[in-house]
């Protein structure tokens, strides 16, 4: 009987958190392999700064993620992210230039897209991914802000991944 596969997978740390990641995984069971449309790199399609992000593919119950964002010839942000698989449902947790590291777990996942959500994190508290039917990404990062709801698109397009030059 292979049901009680990945029963010591892991202790989530953090009873808030442990809350956020029970009820995530009571509404259904997810797979890293699920968010495959998000692995490669991609480009911001907007104006405005640069966005560079790139994702390693779904491997070990676990995806690695980084961005930088270019302005005027230098970076002035950048993040290490990743997604992995925590007792039936997907966490992601970033780490940002200047902030604490955060995590958020999946509220919604289908097979070109993905919800995350942390009700307690100050901003953003809903991390959105969407693969378009053009094969460009919308990344979104919302949630309440000085009182108002406050929402942040970055359309992304596929890009090459640079090796070396």
């Amino acid at each position: 009987d292979m049901t009680g596969r990945g029963v010591g997978a892991g202790i989530v740390a953090g009873v808030v958190l442990a809350a956020a990641f029970a009820a995530a995984a009571e509404s259904r069971k997810s797979s890293i392999d699920e968010l495959s449309f998000l692995a490669g790199c991609w480009q911001s399609a907007g104006g405005g700064p640069h966005v560079d992000e790139q994702w390693m593919a779904p491997l070990g119950g676990m995806m690695l993620g980084m961005a930088r964002t270019v302005k005027d010839g230098r970076v002035t942000q950048f993040e290490q992210m990743r997604i992995r698989e925590e007792e039936g449902s997907l966490v992601f947790t970033s780490k940002p230039s200047g902030q604490e590291e955060a995590s958020f777990a999946a509220i919604e996942v289908g097979s070109s897209h993905v919800v995350f959500e942390n009700k307690t994190h100050d901003f953003p508290q809903r991390i959105i991914y969407q693969r378009n039917d053009d094969g460009t990404l919308a990344a979104r990062i919302e949630g309440e802000q000085a009182g108002k709801i406050a929402g942040f698109d970055f359309p992304m397009r596929r890009a090459v991944c640079a090796g070396n030059r």
